[in-house]
């Protein structure tokens, strides 16, 4: 009979086929009046189902592909955020670097200076402070390399010279260079070099020996620092490294195992 088809929970492509041939069947031949009248109230809900289901297939269809250039989109500013932290990674010392310079931050003596500032600013005769000078070399390195001079007494606004000796005891040619801090650290930002030999490669041949000159001040605003108040000694170190292809040099304040 068709009346439990009718009934039944929704059909399946192949079912929903038979119950339709059945209900056009039923209407073409002399079927009962309310045996019709079901084949017509079944056509009716059937024509209109499929009708929404292709309509919420094709908002499906919409839907997915929306979705996809979404996704696309996302993976593109993914990979550029991605390719961008890379390039900060590697930019990230060097500008650390130029900053502490630039700042005296972690105990760097401020590279660069003013020549007008160096010519006309005023000595602080009344406030003496010793320099002391230190010398080290990395595990690897192998040079012999001391100050010239363990101290010597400035006074803020005043240009001082002080040399460091490296000589080169292998009989092989060796490419140095060197990393400098100041202690304390505060004090950096005081502390001026005009002119250096840091951050530079220094070759010495075998058995070569050479000095090597640091020209500096201390800016007269030490005196005016109340941090700077107790503080008569500052310390200036340098440390050599072999100069190898991928050598990474340790920054001011922080050291590498």
């Amino acid at each position: 009979m068709l009346l439990p088809l009718l009934l039944r929970p929704p059909l399946c492509l192949p079912q929903a086929s038979v119950v339709l041939t059945r209900c056009i069947r039923t209407l073409r031949c002399g079927a009962p009046r309310g045996l019709r009248s079901q084949a017509k109230d079944f056509l009716w809900r059937w024509r209109p189902q499929r009708l929404h289901s292709r309509g919420r297939s094709r908002k499906t269809q919409s839907q997915e592909e929306e979705w996809r250039n979404r996704n696309k989109t996302a993976l593109t500013y993914i990979a550029a955020a991605g390719v961008g932290m890379i390039g900060l990674a590697y930019a990230a010392v060097p500008l650390y670097r130029l900053y502490c310079q630039a700042t005296g931050l972690g105990g760097t003596a401020v590279a660069g200076h003013d020549m007008e500032q160096v010519a006309t600013m005023t000595p602080v005769k009344e406030r003496v402070i010793k320099v002391t000078f230190n010398a080290d070399t990395h595990a690897s390195m192998q040079w012999n390399f001391r100050p010239q001079q363990t101290e010597i007494f400035v006074v803020p606004g005043e240009t001082a010279l002080a040399f460091y000796r490296a000589k080169n005891p292998t009989d092989k040619p060796i490419i140095g260079i060197s990393t400098y801090n100041v202690v304390p650290f505060d004090a950096g930002q005081y502390f001026n070099k005009i002119q250096c030999f840091c951050f530079e490669e220094q070759r010495l041949n075998p058995h070569e020996e050479v000095d090597m000159p640091v020209f500096f001040y201390i800016d007269p605003e030490f005196d005016n620092d109340p941090r700077m108040a107790r503080v008569d000694t500052i310390t200036l170190s340098y440390t050599f490294f072999e100069a190898k292809e991928g050598q990474m040099l340790p920054l001011p304040g922080y050291s590498y195992s």
